[in-house]
């Protein structure tokens, strides 16, 4: 028997993952029922005759993340609660969207972009800052059935240049400018012109949002340049609206870029129906956000995954609101940024990494600016700090847990989970609503105990991911041995099951090493007897010494910088 819930919940998930996700997707609205839940298969690749697995979630069925996401809170009677905090210290602005608000700006984007061509399987390229433009263009689109594909507002026009030609779009949503930090604001005018002027394919259209700090002069209408505002002021006052266009379960909902070995980028696909089930029971099993009331801060950015699945769709699956902040942990204006938003917006979970965290603590070393908004009993609503993106050293967790400790809710944690763009959510963490991973029935028998963080571990593995740490020929090693990180199939609805248009790749990129037996993360590190997963590094920073495995997050400092200089 299990020693605690978020280890049942997961057994449970593994040993019977149709009854566990049917579960699971009969609390979302489905356009048309799924006739089954989980489908495995095989698929051979083409230039080989290599067989390797495959599966896919809900079947048959047909689901809008938009409506989820926004109409289905609005026709609960939740449509004056808040969806949207946008707090943006770079240019002195805030705004609150409701969720009526927030589903009339929808509704007429979509309509806008209607009228400008997008449609059901086009491809809408997504090159914004963090304002509320950029949630509702993304969720407009999704609300036609098309899929965007979200790239970093900043990227190069070479990197730019060569999304473009892989996704295809037929429309950009841009906007004039962004700012980082306390800079100048960024024109993004000659980033999407040279990207454009590099790539084969053109797209029809780019829609451009007009921003007072740094404007797109001149719009050029026969390349294609409209100005956003102005195509949406159209449409509302000729009440011009679009409908949600449901999809097919394994349609695809949004294409996201990760860095490739080779330089060319990997477009991780995500699936509408998993995609949803996944992120609305990962952001209230994980996160603890499970309706109004509660408010998550993601300190990311949408053109990350970490801010997609977490800034927009993971909240408001749930009909939690999210804040959607442009500025930074420390020079917007101070260090104090962070415990000011959760002061202001009642925070309930913040997700940041541990970068922002060290940044923080190296401008305000006795964290002054922390403890004093927590004497004020600003931090009184947060229930925990999750990190991400990279290893937590344990003096940043045990830090941070001693001081929300005594400012947040009773038990407040700070907890370190991992994950990746191919997950799509935590594959690893420590659950704060184990409860939510049970069926309807059994959800109200809450067990309140938790796992222990243990400083330095990512946690235990999420429902639905099947972790292994296994040596290079693919066996398992033992309990606390270092070795190769590797997830069994079919991964959690929210992971991907493919690459756009590159079923190669993906075999050779994350099948092949194992022969088609695990999916290789590319991560090592070690499982311990109780289950939890530490990352310690990249497999091919392992270093062989004597007939043993270390990595570069085990070893001496001096040895660490020394393999870093040999890496530069």
């Amino acid at each position: 028997m299990p020693e605690y819930l978020q280890d049942e919940v997961h057994s449970h998930s593994l040993r019977d993952p149709a009854s566990f996700w049917a579960a699971q997707a009969s609390l979302l609205h489905w356009h048309k029922p799924p006739t089954s839940t989980l489908t495995k298969t095989t698929k051979e690749l083409e230039s080989s005759g290599v067989e390797h697995p495959h599966w896919s979630w809900f079947d048959g069925g047909e689901i809008s993340t938009c409506f989820n996401c926004v109409d289905r809170h609005v026709l609960a009677g939740n449509g004056d609660k808040p969806a949207v905090y946008w707090d943006s210290p770079v240019t002195g602005a805030k705004q609150t969207l409701t969720y009526a608000q927030l589903l009339d700006e929808v509704e007429v984007t979509a309509g806008a972009l209607r009228n400008e061509g997008v449609k059901k399987g086009d491809v809408v390229l997504v090159y914004m800052p963090m304002i509320p433009a950029a949630l509702i263009g993304i969720l407009a689109i999704n609300r036609l059935g098309a899929i965007h594909a979200v790239v970093f507002g900043g990227f190069a026009p070479a990197s730019l240049a060569q999304r473009i030609d892989a996704s295809r779009p037929i429309t950009i949503l841009t906007a004039s400018c962004g700012i980082e930090g306390n800079k100048p604001p960024i024109s993004y005018k000659p980033f999407i012109k040279e990207a454009i002027h590099l790539s084969s394919h053109k797209p029809h259209r780019v829609i451009i949002w007009q921003r007072n700090e740094l404007r797109w002069d001149d719009l050029d209408k026969t390349s294609g340049e409209r100005n956003w505002f102005k195509l949406v002021r159209s449409c509302r006052a000729r009440n011009v609206r679009a409908p949600c266009v449901p999809v097919g379960a394994n349609e695809e909902v949004y294409i996201i870029y990760t860095s490739g070995t080779t330089g060319s980028p990997k477009g991780v696909v995500r699936r509408a129906g998993g995609h949803a089930v996944g992120l609305h029971l990962s952001v209230s099993f994980l996160f603890g956000i499970h309706g109004p009331g509660d408010v998550m801060f993601t300190a990311s950015d949408i053109g990350w995954v970490v801010g997609h699945s977490y800034i927009i769709y993971g909240p408001l699956l749930r009909g939690a609101a999210t804040v959607l902040y442009e500025g930074k942990p420390v020079g917007t204006p101070d260090s104090s940024a962070f415990w000011r938003i959760v002061q202001e917006y009642n925070v309930s979970a913040l997700f940041t990494a541990p970068t922002a965290l060290r940044a923080i603590k190296r401008d305000d070393s006795e964290n002054r600016q922390l403890t004093r908004i927590g004497e004020q009993g600003g931090l009184r609503s947060l229930r925990a700090i999750f990190l991400a993106g990279e290893r937590s050293e344990p003096s940043i967790i045990m830090m941070y847990q001693e001081l929300v400790e005594k400012y947040g809710v009773p038990g407040a944690l700070v907890i370190d989970n991992w994950w990746s763009s191919e997950s799509g959510s935590p594959i690893s963490g420590i659950s704060l609503a184990p409860h939510s991973g049970r069926d309807k029935e059994h959800q109200s028998d809450q067990d309140s105990r938790l796992p222990r963080v243990k400083p330095g571990s990512a946690g235990k593995a999420m429902p639905g991911f099947d972790v292994r740490c296994v040596d290079d020929g693919g066996v398992e090693v033992k309990p606390g041995r270092m070795g190769n990180i590797v997830l069994g199939m079919p991964l959690a609805p929210t992971g991907f099951t493919t690459l756009w248009n590159d079923e190669e790749r993906f075999y050779r990129s994350y099948l092949k090493r194992f022969d088609g037996k695990w999916i290789d993360t590319g991560d090592a590190g070690i499982i311990d007897a109780e289950g939890y997963i530490s990352i310690m590094s990249r497999s091919d920073d392992l270093i062989n010494t004597a007939g043993h495995r270390l990595s570069t997050g085990t070893s001496h400092p001096s040895l660490s910088n020394r393999i870093a200089w040999q890496k530069i």
